[in-house]
């Protein structure tokens, strides 16, 4: 993920924006739009990953959505200190100040506390307590969030004076009735493990737990988990199980900028083991918990396949091949054998494989030079087939539209841009003259922001703010078309695109989905070479709260597409009399001067054939305050019966979907009469009409 983005990604992720109410006024758009949708030119069918989705773990991003993990910091990276005594985490390399977590306190005076860096459990150092007699002293960490009812499971290590008595509680009030105590062991010198679990009878958004302790001498404490009952190795179930329905075809994981300051082989074995380390990328903690085997996990309970990117940033050719060899080589491998003494006899048997994270991003951590990176690039490639001949390579490209000096401010154009073709901007160029035999496809990302178009008038604003991001996906096919042209082998080698990055960055509301729908169809447009999509993140298709969790309206639009769209389906070639005009009332930078969508403006059509040929399907995209209609013919192909129509929209363009709240934007099935050549959607809707169909 681009670090350029970061103030976007932080404010995608972590908080909730307020969108301005827009008044339904009507706009000078086309009064009556047509359309002819062409069953004899068809495009390559759908693949299984074109709905696939990216993480990496931002700070404590995973864990506070998909890991099931409750406490921040659990080995200790930190110091017990007082809030006074905090001192902030360096900024990273673009001077963004760090991420912060929930810190473990004293309990008791400053210096109760002292962090034993002599006999440390895991790590540089582990927490020890100083007992005073009848007085607890010991460490707590609050602002958890926890369900009445629900069991949670924990465990740590400790050892420490016989004559320390210790004890772990769970605090959900005020009240002395408001917390579970329980007894550990007696303690000794060597380091032992005590689980407990506690059941809260009262929800709570800032519980706390406690490790306190009496008596005389100290004991030490590391490793603490505390996780919910139900949850899967370590996943939550909530949130995969939300996930798994999305059917995303493929994860890509673990990352992300993170992955060029990580050693993949820290984070193997026993997770209490594994030591924590600092990710400079974006100037974080993490506590190597989530580790390969773990990764691949995920993608068994989701259903999906992995696609793993390597650290070609700090990262090394070797390693690059030990990871394959692990994932992928025989137990009787060295690092296959390593492997299934970790608990996973059977090869993961990972396909597809990118080499390195945006290599070419002045925010990048190994950063380099186009020549030295393509040098970089073939022999990571050489090495890692050599592991396993069968894996589907993917280069890191990046187009000229993206790349420009560090402060340049533009809305690229075709034209503006035909200069940086065969350049240092154009990485994406620079894999097909400097790589070529030493990739499948090529990976391509693209961030846009949500930004409000205050002077245009209602309908166009939000026809703007919804094809804005289209046009990125518009941008990287028409420079495809370009290097088709320059570099023919394309075609003949079947090469790919892989957009496995893009996000259109602001909250989750009926406004936003209308613009990812835009964006679905207009990635569908392009199946004769766009293979592969991940979008930025899995976990930003939900509203996730630490005990809940709901489709946001993002991922009621993956549900839509992915199930009526989905693998096998053959787009249809759709025409209209409405061409898409240039973009208007443009604010900010970065935005492509395309015009994505079809001829059908201001509506945005897409259609397609199922893949037994006996279904017809049209996704009808309405950014508008008002009700269009769309008169339809088709040519090869005829419809008999009824349809049925399943309808996106909500109570208000800025309607949400919030745990806990009823849902203000929705999917609704209906029956619809037989289709007679035009089609009707309501406002701010998304539509899709199937008929059954013979051709």
């Amino acid at each position: 993920m681009a670090a350029r983005h970061s103030k976007w990604i932080v404010a995608a992720f972590l908080s909730s924006l307020m969108v301005a109410n827009a008044s339904p006024a009507s706009a000078d758009l086309p009064g009556k739009v047509t359309a002819t949708i062409d069953a004899g030119k068809r495009a390559a069918p759908v693949t299984p990953y074109a709905y696939g989705m990216f993480i990496e773990p931002i700070g404590s991003l995973v864990a506070r959505t998909l890991w099931a993990e409750m406490l921040d910091d659990r080995k200790f990276y930190f110091p017990v200190v007082s809030a006074a005594q905090d001192k902030p985490p360096p900024p990273n390399a673009e001077g963004r100040p760090g991420v912060t977590y929930r810190k473990w306190r004293p309990i008791g005076e400053d210096g109760v506390v002292v962090m034993d860096r002599n006999h440390a459990f895991v790590g540089a150092q582990s927490p020890s307590v100083m007992l005073d007699g009848s007085t607890p002293r010991g460490l707590r960490q609050s602002g958890i969030g926890v369900a009445a009812g629900k069991t949670y499971l924990g465990h740590l290590w400790f050892s420490g004076d016989p004559g320390a008595k210790v004890q772990v509680s769970l605090v959900w009030g005020p009240g002395v009735r408001d917390r579970q105590t329980v007894s550990l062991p007696t303690p000794d010198a060597d380091w032992r493990r005590a689980d407990f679990s506690f059941e809260p009878t009262a929800s709570d958004s800032e519980a706390r737990i406690e490790i306190t302790g009496t008596g005389t001498g100290h004991f030490r404490i590391d490793a603490i988990s505390l996780m919910p009952s139900d949850n899967i190795d370590g996943w939550r179930a909530d949130t995969t199980a939300i996930a798994r329905s999305l059917n995303s075809g493929f994860w890509r994981l673990p990352g992300g900028n993170f992955l060029s300051d990580w050693d993949w082989h820290e984070a193997i074995g026993p997770r209490d083991r594994r030591a924590p380390m600092f990710d400079h990328a974006w100037s974080a903690m993490q506590p190597n918990d989530l580790g390969m085997d773990e990764w691949m996990e995920l993608t068994r309970i989701l259903g999906v396949q992995p696609y793993v990117t390597v650290n070609a940033g700090l990262g090394d050719a070797n390693s690059a091949a030990e990871e394959v060899q692990y994932l992928n080589g025989s137990p009787s491998s060295e690092w296959g054998a390593k492997r299934a003494a970790n608990g996973h006899p059977q090869p993961y048997g990972v396909k597809f494989w990118n080499i390195g994270n945006e290599p070419y991003g002045w925010w990048q951590i190994g950063k380099t030079s186009l020549d030295y990176f393509m040098i970089k690039h073939n022999r990571f490639a050489a090495a890692m087939r050599a592991q396993d001949p069968s894996i589907v390579l993917i280069g890191s490209g990046a187009m000229p539209d993206q790349l420009k000096p560090r402060d340049a401010k533009e809305n690229p154009s075709l034209a503006s841009i035909q200069h940086k073709f065969g350049t240092e901007q154009d990485w994406t160029g620079g894999l097909f003259e400097k790589a070529w035999g030493n990739f499948s496809g090529v990976s391509e990302h693209w961030y846009d922001r949500a930004e409000e178009r205050p002077n245009a008038p209602p309908d166009l604003e939000l026809i703007e703010y919804a094809r804005s991001p289209s046009n990125q996906v518009r941008m990287k096919a028409d420079e495809w078309q370009i290097y088709r042209e320059r570099f023919p082998k394309i075609d003949t080698d079947h090469i790919f695109l892989s957009i496995d990055e893009y996000a259109y960055f602001g909250p989750a509301t009926l406004k936003s989905a209308l613009a990812y729908s835009m964006v679905m169809q207009e990635m569908l447009r392009h199946t004769d070479f766009l293979k592969m999509s991940a979008f930025t993140t899995g976990a930003s298709t939900m509203d996730i709260t630490p005990t809940g969790a709901v489709l946001n309206t993002t991922g009621l639009v993956f549900k839509l597409y992915g199930e009526h769209f989905g693998a096998g389906t053959v787009p249809l070639a759709v025409t209209g009399n409405s061409p898409q005009p240039d973009p208007k009332y443009s604010v900010g930078y970065d935005h492509p001067q395309v015009k994505a969508g079809s001829a059908t403006y201001p509506l945005d059509m897409i259609a397609g054939l199922s893949g037994d040929g006996r279904t017809l399907k049209i996704a009808v995209v309405n950014p508008t305050y008002e009700k269009r209609r769309v008169s339809v013919q088709l040519s090869g192909i005829s419809l008999h019966g009824k349809g049925l129509r399943w309808l996106l929209t909500g109570t208000s363009i800025d309607a949400a979907n919030k745990v806990g709240e009823t849902s203000g934007v929705t999917i609704q099935k209906q029956q619809v009469q037989a289709f007679d050549n035009a089609l009707e959607v309501p406002p701010t809707s998304v539509a899709i009409f199937e008929f059954s169909s013979s051709s």
